[in-house]
């Protein structure tokens, strides 16, 4: 499996001419940004660089925006390079100077971390007609300098439909959700109101996620009453939890269900506060 080369940050020199440079570009008929996924969970738009590798933007559903840049290079290097990225007008814009985005350093062989700032300035930079290019000296061939530019033919159609999509994006991502707790209303069985926009988010996410190969619920009680009660109760709270999602399209053989009494108190029964925390569903989200 390809890895993923990551750029950070570092200052380059005078030294790089346009003399003697291997440049790495799609052509006119050769450039094509492909909006690869349209999903509430992800969205990517993608870029071949013929005879190097494949630029891809792409965010996720999340709490807050967010925006990811990788650079995927056919050929890994051996050590750690410098690199500066900069925004280069194409050639049928004459007039018009270049100008540094970022100074940068790609790493080996590990997946990036690539600041979302520096990843929207490049789209940024694509939608006004520019080339955002990456200079480093070649780690084959230390007399080699190289370019990898980002082609802004073709780019707008697909950039649009790429847009659109992240506006799109749920506002809560996996991990917002894959252990959830749903408490219920004081001396009732009907979840309190957070609790219902909980469920009703995983609902949503088991709707969209394909990869999600099992949800375990795990339904417990405070220690009033007998225990083969209350572990009856608990059975009946995970069951309904159960049917819910099933009535709400998700696959009942993804499901499992489990009432566990009074057991696992992670709070004390002292307290009507204690009590109401020990009375709970655990959503339990599994992926492969």
């Amino acid at each position: 499996m390809k890895k993923i080369i990551a750029i950070a940050a570092l200052v380059f020199t005078s030294a790089y001419s346009q003399a003697g440079i291997r440049q790495y570009a799609a052509s006119l008929e050769q450039s094509h940004w492909q909006f690869a996924k349209k999903s509430r969970l992800q969205c990517e738009l993608k870029h071949n660089i013929p005879n190097y590798g494949q630029a891809r933007f792409y965010s996720k559903a999340s709490r807050e925006m967010n925006m990811e840049f990788e650079l995927d290079m056919l050929r890994l290097p051996d050590t750690y390079n410098l690199a500066e990225l900069r925004a280069v007008p194409p050639s049928w814009r004459p007039g018009l100077t270049d100008r540094v985005i970022s100074n940068l350093k790609l790493h080996k062989q590990f997946s990036p971390s690539f600041s979302k700032k520096i990843a929207w300035t490049m789209l940024s930079e694509l939608e006004q007609g520019m080339n955002p290019t990456f200079y480093y000296n070649d780690w084959y061939n230390e007399n080699d300098k190289i370019a990898v530019a980002l082609s802004t033919a073709r780019f707008q159609k697909a950039y649009q439909q790429f847009v659109s999509c992240v506006g799109n994006l749920l506002n809560y991502s996996f991990e917002d959700i894959a252990d959830t707790v749903l408490r219920y209303q004081f001396g009732s069985d009907k979840l309190t109101k957070e609790s219902q926009r909980k469920i009703a988010q995983i609902t949503e996410y088991l709707s969209l996620d394909p990869d999600l190969e099992l949800v375990l619920i795990d339904a417990y009680t405070d220690s009033y009453g007998g225990r083969e009660t209350n572990r009856k109760i608990s059975e009946k709270r995970a069951a309904k939890i159960k049917n819910y999602l099933v009535k709400s399209g998700v696959d009942a053989s993804r499901i499992r269900s489990k009432g566990y009494g009074e057991k696992r108190h992670v709070a004390s029964n002292r307290t009507e506060l204690g009590r109401a925390q020990n009375r709970r569903v655990v959503v339990h989200l599994a992926k492969p």
